[in-house]
């Protein structure tokens, strides 16, 4: 079930193995992502997901926005 994480606890689940993944477009992603995140656009995420992430490890899902 989705909720929301603090920086520590994001840095705490990535030590133990979670899967990081950023649901920008991927200019953006390109030039901003998280060193080791997975780029999995929003507009995929549904379809693609199951054939990329491991449903055994935590998963972090992160955007960040600007305006």
């Amino acid at each position: 079930m989705p909720r929301e994480i603090d920086r520590q606890e994001a840095q705490r689940l990535i030590a133990d193995g979670a899967q990081v993944v950023e649901v920008l477009p991927r200019g953006e992603f390109e030039e901003w992502h998280l060193p080791g995140a997975m780029h999995l656009p929003l507009r995929r995420i549904e379809r693609e997901a199951r054939d990329v992430l491991d449903p055994q490890r935590p998963i972090i899902v992160y955007c960040w926005d600007s305006a």
